[in-house]
This record gives C-alpha cells, structure tokens and sequence, in this order.
C-alpha cells in the first residue's frame, strides 16, 4: 500500500449512504476500492466520522475504518481519514455527547479537500443511514450537501426495503444531490422475492432519478471485498463520476 501524496487535479469523490445502518456500508465501500484499484486508480477512504473504537497498543482503532483501510491503495494519516473517532457504539450526537465534542463539518471538508490531493478517487462512507443526526441542527445528509458529492447508496436487501429505498432516494434528491446509482446487498440470505424487489427498485430508482443499478452483491461468507468488486459495474460509476 502506497502513503505518498498522488497528487490529482481531477481528483473524483463520492458518498456511500445506506438504507440504514448494519446493511453493508463499508463492505460495498471496500469492494468499490477494490474496483477502482483493479480500473487502475490510486484510491483512499475517508469515514469521518466513526462510532465505536476500541484501543489496541494504546491507539484507537474502529473495525469500519480499519476494513476501508485494508481495501484502499492510499492510506490517508488517521486524523483524515477519521477526523471524529468516538468511543461509543450510538448514534454519533449521543457518542460526541458523552465525549464532549462537537462535531464540526467544515473540519471533515477541510479534510476532504487535503484528502482528494493524495489520491485519484476518494470514497467517503457515510454513518448509518442518511438522516442519521450529528448535532442539534446538522445530520448525515448535511455532511453529504457540504461536501458536495454524488451519492451511492446500499439498499440492504430484506423485508422492507423497497420502503427504505425510495424514501432515502427521495431524501437525497431533496438535498439537491446526484444520485450516481446504488447496489443491491443481500444482506439476508434468506429474504424472500429478493429478485422481484431488485427489479422494482431498479425500475423505480430508474425512472425516477436515473440512477442505475451498480451490481447485485451476493451473501458472501466469509465477506470478500475482492468478490463484491466483481459483481460491480465500476466502469459506469466511473463514467457517471467523471460526466456527472
């Protein structure tokens, strides 16, 4: 893995987002780094902001971060990769509660901004879903308008996920924001219908903002990054990245 500056002037960047939280964000993160990797892109990953850290020779580390890491062909230093790393597994306004921080969105820009000159495509994966709140008045979504990204977003395949689809599609939309496609992960390998439920988020999601249908991910286990890259059109995110 390479930790030297790559310096881009077209530096692409995008916002992984998900339907809710624990359906699969940061492995379609790592297998998107995966794929970039393979097109040929000196690739890094920001989560900025993490909740639940556990210490290991006396540094803190959160397995979601840790995963992007290990996927990623640029290692951004720690502190930008995730300028806000809490202790506590909640939700991120309780976990900076507890510590006394706030967290201040023009600092994770900053980052961003110091980030995309290390690399030629940065992934930045969100925290939970995307109305997730931050601070009294700030949520996840405001992160992703402040940052100016086009969004992919992670439809984790169960019952009721046709809802959670559409509504967080609308919510991006709301925000004035691309949405450059999404990916089907079957997180529940015993769901019903599971093709029917793509296909009519396909169409919906299609039809209604343009977005296309990146790849159906497979329940693998154990998870490979390596694996979900295959099942995932790269070369048309990259397109709709680089013509937004």
């Amino acid at each position: 893995m390479s930790t030297s500056n790559h310096a881009s002037s077209r530096a692409l960047s995008l916002f992984v987002t998900g339907t809710d939280t624990e359906i699969g964000k940061t492995f379609v993160s790592s297998a998107l780094l995966r794929g970039f990797a393979r097109a040929g892109l000196q690739a890094a990953a920001m989560k900025p902001i993490a909740a639940g850290a556990y210490e290991r020779n006396g540094v803190l580390h959160n397995e979601d971060a840790d995963q992007l890491d290990a996927a990623s062909t640029v290692l951004l230093p720690p502190d930008m990769r995730t300028p806000y790393l809490l202790k506590e597994p909640a939700a991120p306004h309780i976990a900076a509660a507890l510590e006394n921080v706030t967290l201040d969105l023009e600092r994770i820009v900053d980052y961003h901004a110091q980030a995309v000159q290390r690399a030629d495509i940065v992934v930045v994966e969100g925290v939970g879903g995307f109305r997730v709140p931050l601070t009294d008045t700030q949520d996840t979504a405001d992160l992703a308008v402040a940052l100016k990204l086009p969004v992919v977003l992670v439809v984790g395949m169960r019952l009721g996920c046709i809802n959670h689809a559409l509504l967080t599609a609308e919510a991006i939309a709301a925000r004035g924001l691309t949405l450059a496609g999404w990916v089907a992960n079957r997180v529940d390998p015993d769901m019903t219908f599971p093709d029917e439920n793509i296909a009519t988020i396909r169409a919906l999601l299609a039809r209604a903002y343009d977005a296309p249908l990146l790849g159906i991910v497979p329940h693998l286990s154990p998870a490979s990054p390596e694996l979900a890259a295959d099942q995932l059109d790269i070369e048309r995110l990259l397109q709709t990245l680089r013509h937004p």
